[in-house]
């Protein structure tokens, strides 16, 4: 079976993109969850993803011993692996799209990925809004994202972002988390895809055990004290 590592469910958006993608696929997979210390060379989450992954990080994929880290990797592993899912829409300028947009995640929205980092448990409502007041390339990002997402849903006429669930609904699913955690400003029609997301079985797992974990990482928090 496959096994898929992951860092903490509140916090490692990195991990949530190929747990959403297998849970929602129904693709069978065995979680193992290397719990966020630090990320210092002496930590114990390093000295663990040390052992299995040569980056030192979450999430990766064990295929009977066969690893693959990095998510944009994991991702086309699995849709190789499993042609049957169609984890890419199956048009090929459609899947030529998803993939500029999911590389363009991967690469690119550094400043919303920096000043909003993922926290699905907490409300950061306030912390949103001064974010959203004082950096412009937050607001710059998300204007980016809602004029990314109404091109895709106008143009594929679906409830997800290629009609159907795929590999790019699953990149997009940790963005979807910050934009309510820190409540930034987002049209009807971009929350209503948010929402619609966030229903889906496999995204909805994961948001219930990130609630459930109950963990609360320091240097994950930098708009919250100690509860």
């Amino acid at each position: 079976m496959l096994k898929l590592y992951i860092g903490n469910k509140n916090y490692s958006s990195w991990s949530m993109r190929p747990w959403v993608l297998l849970k929602q696929a129904g693709i069978p997979f065995e979680e193992v969850k290397i719990r966020f210390d630090s990320f210092d060379a002496g930590s114990e989450f390093k000295k663990k993803a040390s052992s299995i992954n040569p980056a030192v990080k979450v999430p990766v994929l064990d295929d009977d011993g066969l690893v693959v880290w990095d998510t944009l990797a994991i991702a086309e592993y699995l849709a190789e692996r499993f042609p049957e899912k169609h984890l890419w829409p199956q048009n090929v300028q459609a899947r030529a799209h998803a993939r500029s947009v999911c590389a363009e995640m991967h690469s690119g929205f550094a400043a919303l990925r920096s000043a909003c980092t993922m926290n699905i448990e907490a409300d950061l409502s306030d912390a949103g809004r001064l974010i959203w007041r004082d950096k412009p390339a937050v607001r710059a990002d998300v204007m980016r994202l809602i004029s990314m997402w109404r091109e895709l849903l106008a143009e594929h006429k679906g409830l997800m972002l290629f009609g159907e669930f795929s590999i790019a609904d699953a990149f997009f699913a940790p963005v979807c988390m910050r934009l309510k955690s820190y409540a930034l400003p987002v049209p009807a029609d971009i929350t209503a895809y948010i929402e619609r997301l966030c229903t889906l079985p496999g995204v909805k797992a994961w948001i219930d055990d990130a609630l459930a974990e109950k963990d609360f990482v320091e240097f994950e928090e930098p708009y919250r004290l100690k509860p």
